[in-house]
């Protein structure tokens, strides 16, 4: 480390409703005196207040293992200043090009070229700071554009003091990505960056994927050394994030061996870390829930590695097959565009017969063409990019972030989805959940003037409706859980046969994406969180049901597979704890277990003896142990866990009474080393 001086900080900040008035400004407080900020509204709640801005400031000078605070304070707004263009910074003789070296034909992309000779967009505009963002094809030495490949510059430009250039950062991205270009394929190439004609990056015979990007960023001058840590507490209390419980202290050996663990994959363009490459696996993983654990890790303890971690991921999810750009707007292609939208051809389902087009994506012949070694699928897809975007403000993480929204969409039957409306209950309950989770992040981020902003406010709230009108005032059943009114989600064989049972834990993810999206400020969806609501607090409360069974894998919810559903959770819970055979259950006592006292040693000391009888070597049970790995802090009742929270600020009857005993369970999972699940009432 070193002594620094004029340090470039820009971060995104989000606010919570009400915090930043419209009308009014931010000045920063730093080592006790005042120091101007740069703010760039990005997105503003319902009543005008601003809800996510990037914020610039320039810290004049910073030592070796410095800390600092940086306090954002009310003031006046700034005047209007004259936007900049990149001109003076093209005059110094700035350029960054990109050069592709492919089957012996070089391809070349200029920034410089591009911001003399296109429209640029401007991101960050102001008095300390700008940024301009330009992208092509690739051209041939003859002028001839790539059909696939193409490249994205966003150019940030500093200055240190008045007229005065500070650092340049220079953000590159390579895009494989166009979503109607006929014979898709994985190309190799060579990639060289060069910035004012100088090396800065190399990489050889890199296999870049179809559907897929990567990002590299770079500071021609030294790269500010300075690590920017947000308030936790003010960021949950935004309800931007869900409520992580703050008591815990995120573990040390846990936080290294991540870090370990991410440079040991040396991750680089087109790679992968930690995340499961094949998406479709099951069992449980830290990438799965509302955040992913690292995601969660960070938010707790704002720790560097952590960091790097989340953000890193952001970056490396460009690498995943689903990346579908329209060539004409610029954006991912939209459903509203694209009504009949499909990753792949079934049948006619993507035949517009108004337009007499197909709408399905161009496939790749042969397919080894677009072989790669990623699987994404919708039902355990990652949030990678919302917190990244949120604490960053780069548009990289905002278009990632879009990108795995719609693929959502894309990748169903049109006529599931209901074309253009974006519905997404065919999706298995889990993809139901984390696709409603992507959907409404990405609503409530977007830049108000992003001209995706109005299209996933849509999608979501055409979503809300259906699962309204489809459950709640269709009054579907009676203990609130997702039938099969969408997805076949009553699919799993229980005691009364095939199709009688369903999994608490998957309705618990939808559950949890409902709460979240009320927090989030889409009002709309208290109706629904109310009705689903009743399904973990009837687990946890119900006359009939013992608690200690809320998160069993699999709950019978009616006799038969042509029965109605039961109406109350008793007979669920009797219905589910009975032998294969729909027998009495019982163990070499001969004692039924649904006699035994719930929560008590003689119930534990009952599961304790059919352990031994099936010979399993599992330890005892513990009274008052939940089902389902209560240790884990991936098992069911860790599942279960937001979905009770969520439910616990509803004000539906019970609801707290639901949380308390849930928080008295016996055993709990050490939630220091993975935190994903562990988010409690507000």
């Amino acid at each position: 480390m070193y002594q620094q001086y004029n340090l470039p900080l820009t971060f995104g900040q989000v606010f919570a409703p009400g915090a930043f008035p419209a009308g009014t400004g931010l000045l920063g407080v730093y080592a006790g005196a005042q120091l101007p900020l740069q703010v760039n509204i990005k997105a503003k709640h319902p009543d005008g207040s601003v809800r996510h801005a990037v914020i610039t400031a320039i810290l004049p000078q910073m030592a070796a293992g410095q800390n600092g605070t940086l306090a954002l304070n009310a003031a006046a707004a700034p005047p209007p200043a004259a936007a900049t263009g990149p001109e003076a910074l093209l005059a110094s003789g700035f350029d960054s090009t990109v050069k592709l070296t492919l089957a012996g034909q070089v391809y070349t992309a200029s920034a410089a070229e591009l911001l003399r000779g296109t429209a640029y967009q401007t991101w960050l505009s102001g008095p300390m700071v700008n940024e301009w963002q330009v992208s092509a094809p690739f051209k041939s030495a003859a002028g001839v554009n790539h059909p696939h490949l193409s490249a994205r510059f966003a150019i940030r430009s500093y200055r240190s003091s008045s007229d005065v250039r500070g650092k340049v950062r220079v953000d590159v991205t390579v895009e494989n990505n166009w979503a109607y270009e006929p014979a898709p394929k994985t190309f190799t190439y060579d990639a060289e960056v060069l910035i004012r004609g100088k090396s800065i990056y190399n990489i050889a015979a890199l296999q870049h994927y179809h559907h897929a990007r990567w990002r590299k960023v770079f500071w021609p001058e030294l790269e500010p050394s300075v690590h920017i840590k947000h308030d936790t507490a003010y960021l949950i209390a935004s309800k931007a994030v869900p409520n992580y419980d703050q008591s815990l202290t995120i573990s040390p050996t846990a936080l290294s061996t991540m870090k370990t663990t991410w440079d040991a994959a040396k991750p680089a363009p087109m790679g992968m870390a930690m995340v499961d490459k094949y998406m479709p696996a099951a069992g449980g993983r830290p990438d799965i829930g509302l955040n992913h654990a690292w995601g969660a890790m960070y938010l707790l303890s704002m720790d560097e590695r952590a960091k790097e971690v989340t953000v890193g991921l952001s970056d490396l999810s460009g690498s995943w097959p689903m990346h579908y750009r329209d060539r004409v707007t610029g954006q991912p292609v939209s459903i509203v565009d694209y009504p009949f939208i499909r990753d792949v051809r079934i049948s006619g389902d993507s035949f517009n017969r108004a337009l007499n087009r197909w709408e399905d994506m161009p496939q790749c012949t042969p397919a080894i063409e677009c072989k790669t070694p990623y699987t994404p699928e919708t039902a355990h897809h990652p949030s990678f990019s919302y917190l990244p975007y949120l604490v960053t403000g780069d548009t990289y993480h905002l278009d990632e972030l879009h990108f795995w929204a719609n693929w959502n969409l894309i990748n169903q039957n049109p006529g599931y989805r209901k074309h253009a409306t974006g519905l997404v209950k065919s999706h298995q309950v889990r993809g139901q959940a984390w696709a409603l989770r992507s959907l409404t992040q990405a609503a409530y981020i977007a830049p108000d003037d992003h001209p995706l902003k109005g299209y996933f406010n849509k999608i979501v709230d055409n979503n809300v409706d259906w699962y309204t009108a489809t459950y709640v005032t269709a009054n579907s059943n009676q203990l609130g859980f997702i039938d099969n009114s969408g997805f076949a989600a009553v699919a799993y064989t229980g005691p009364g046969g095939p199709k009688t049972g369903m999994a608490p834990w998957q309705d618990d993810f939808f559950t949890s994406s409902i709460g979240q999206a009320y927090e989030l400020g889409f009002t709309k969806s208290k109706t629904l969180l109310d009705w689903k609501a009743r399904f973990p607090v009837g687990r946890l409360t119900a006359p009939g049901y013992c608690w200690v069974d809320g998160a069993v894998y699999a709950l019978s919810v009616r006799a038969t597979e042509t029965s109605p559903y039961f109406t109350t959770f008793g007979q669920a819970w009797q219905a589910t704890f009975r032998a294969a055979d729909n027998t009495d259950l019982v163990n070499s006592t001969g004692k039924r277990y649904v006699d035994q006292p719930c929560g008590s040693q003689l119930q534990a000391a009952w599961r304790t003896q059919l352990e031994i009888d099936k010979k399993s070597g599992r330890t005892p049970w513990l009274a008052g142990e939940m089902t389902g790995y209560a240790s884990s802090p991936e098992g069911f009742p860790a599942n279960m866990q937001p979905a009770v929270a969520m439910a616990a600020s509803t004000g539906i009857p019970n609801a707290r009474a639901a949380w308390d005993v849930f928080a008295k369970r016996t055993i709990k999972p050490d939630y220091t080393q993975r935190p994903q699940f562990a988010i409690v009432p507000r």
